[in-house]
């Protein structure tokens, strides 16, 4: 694998991250400090819009046509503790893929770049 491709590409584009997407938020939903934020979600709307949008921020075709960050997550009122369980989530779904601890600290960088745009909504 050449050092030039996206992180996209390293995470096997929007199919590899589709499959990720969709083992994440099998994690969100059995979590009880966060699943309730899900309750009256199209989760099959949620997972191809997360797909596209991780697609996006890694690199890929930006597809993304979804709400900001900030407007997304407004009235929600997300704090510290929930902004953690989805980010374990995430790292927990992408080891589970066999992603690189250096891809995984990738992701996890882009997330934590939209931490203020998510919390206190």
């Amino acid at each position: 694998m050449q050092t030039t491709d996206t992180l996209y590409t390293q995470l096997g584009g929007q199919e590899g991250i589709g499959k990720v997407v969709t083992t994440f938020y099998d994690k969100v939903l059995a979590d009880p400090l966060i699943n309730h934020f899900f309750k009256n979600t199209n989760m099959n709307r949620q997972i191809r819009h997360q797909t596209l949008f991780i697609s996006w921020v890694t690199g890929g075709p930006n597809q993304y046509s979804g709400k900001g960050m900030a407007k997304a997550h407004e009235g929600m009122n997300l704090q510290e503790e929930h902004f953690g369980a989805v980010a374990n989530h995430l790292v927990s779904s992408l080891e589970e893929f066999g992603v690189q601890p250096q891809q995984i600290d990738q992701v996890v960088a882009k997330l934590l770049t939209m931490k203020d745009e998510i919390l206190h909504k």
